[in-house]
């Protein structure tokens, strides 16, 4: 018997709900103009659809709330330790876990053990704080993606890729005693949330040990880029996305993770590894900036949680809801002719600033003004992913002008309905088709040494 495809239905049904408030236009002006024009500052109940990130903003299953209620508090080898370290060897082939408070965290003890002054460190676009780790130890972050990544209307199934003989290149200039290691980030946040390749991520890993350089995976979003490879990649459409995950990272050397995006958690990160000696030179750091190597800045109720949401994560239900979901904004905003990053990448919606109001200077920050014109009119929140994100050089302190300067619009998981997407979908329709009207964007007037986004303050000109 063969049945007819039936519409597409969430593998979830809702159990909780939260009240969002609708404000005014004037409200928001207001709003906006106190917050000095930085979306981060905005408080909560300030914003109906916030799409500012979707780290740690995911609603948790009634699995994980289970686990809230099982967790084991012990300073020391607590069951919760023992069961998120069960999953994540089970998931991932890594022996070696060291939990932190959250991937910034993971970050700064990994780095803080392998990356001293004047290394260098390729990767596929590094993510605004794992710049800021390599950077802060006047170390150099060295982007080696793919130069389609750059153009926004070019379809290519794995913009998140590194081109191979660029990091060959890196290799053959600076040798193995200035790299100590190469990052590679699943999927690529700084590209559009575009995914890897599961071919590249091998060509990368031949190279790596050829020089004899380890590789480790920025794996915030690794189940997402599973989702990719079984979709986009014919030689795994029938493998599971376990089976692609431990694929994965047996290419690799180990990872580290914040878990608020595919762990499924509001808070939490850990980085896990092959090498014991790498393990054992690690956790030093980690004990000094994160607590004890059984619990490393999480408690035990948000370890027992991650290990239920890695699991669920590692469903192909799951993520076929949650990346179908950035989909449906995507071809509704692609329909109405917004200039978006193509493909639409797995978590999160990027619009191309460059394309939409090329009419406001870079210097005046274009993204960041189309980012407040989009809370303004809707009360939306996004994120700039431009010109104040990609910081000042830190040699010259000149502001740095990346190639891409988007709004990133990041999906929470398990939070929102296709009728929020729809309304987002409309009010970019709207400023879209005033896009001509804007000329001026804004200046700082206080921003911070380093990561700046954080923090800045703008004044409209």
């Amino acid at each position: 018997m063969h049945l007819p495809e039936f519409p597409y239905a969430e593998p979830y049904k809702i159990k909780t709900v939260e009240k969002i408030r609708r404000s005014t236009l004037e409200e928001r002006e207001k709003w906006i103009k106190e917050a000095k024009y930085n979306l981060f500052k905005l408080k909560s109940h300030q914003v109906f659809i916030d799409l500012l990130t979707d780290s740690g903003t995911g609603a948790m299953s009634d699995e994980q709330w289970a686990e809230i209620m099982r967790g084991d508090e012990a300073y020391a080898g607590s069951r919760s330790y023992e069961l998120l370290k069960e999953t994540v060897e089970r998931i991932t082939g890594y022996p070696f876990l060291i939990p932190t408070h959250q991937g910034r965290g993971a970050e700064n003890v990994l780095f803080s053990a392998l990356v001293k002054e004047g290394d260098i460190i390729p990767g596929n676009m590094h993510f605004d704080t794992t710049k800021a780790h390599i950077e802060l130890r006047k170390a150099t972050a060295l982007d080696c993606t793919i130069d389609e990544a750059y153009d926004t209307e070019h379809y290519h199934p794995f913009k998140g890729n590194i081109d191979v003989n660029k990091l060959e290149d890196a290799f053959k200039k600076y040798g193995k005693k200035k790299i100590p290691f190469v990052i590679l980030t699943v999927t690529c946040n700084t590209a559009g949330g575009q995914p890897v390749s599961m071919q590249n991520i091998g060509e990368v890993s031949a190279v790596c040990k050829k020089y004899g350089i380890p590789l480790y995976f920025d794996a915030a979003r690794f189940a997402e880029n599973a989702y990719f490879i079984k979709k986009r990649e014919r030689a795994y459409k029938d493998k599971t996305i376990k089976e692609i995950v431990k694929e994965m990272f047996a290419y690799g050397d180990g990872m580290l993770m914040s878990a608020k995006k595919d762990g499924l958690v509001n808070m939490g990160g850990f980085i896990a590894l092959r090498d014991e000696a790498t393990y054992r030179k690690a956790i030093v750091y980690n004990i000094l900036y994160e607590g004890f190597v059984t619990y490393g800045g999480m408690s035990g109720r948000d370890m027992g949680a991650l290990a239920v949401g890695l699991d669920e994560a590692t469903e192909f239900d799951y993520l076929e809801s949650r990346v179908e979901q950035v989909h449906y904004l995507g071809l509704r905003l692609m329909e109405l002719d917004v200039p978006v990053q193509q493909p639409i990448g797995g978590h999160a919606i990027y619009l191309d600033a460059n394309r939409f109001v090329p009419t406001i200077p870079r210097e005046q920050f274009r993204a960041q003004a189309l980012a407040v014109e989009l809370y303004r009119v809707g009360g939306i929140r996004g994120v700039e992913i431009g010109t104040i994100m990609a910081d000042r050089d830190p040699v010259t302190r000149e502001n740095r002008y990346p190639k891409l300067e988007l709004v990133r619009l990041a999906i929470p998981r398990r939070v929102y309905t296709n009728n929020h997407m729809n309304f987002v979908a409309e009010v970019l329709k709207y400023i879209y088709s005033t896009r001509h009207e804007a000329k001026t964007g804004y200046r700082i007037v206080y921003e911070p040494p380093i990561l700046r986004h954080f923090t800045v303050e703008l004044e409209k000109i």
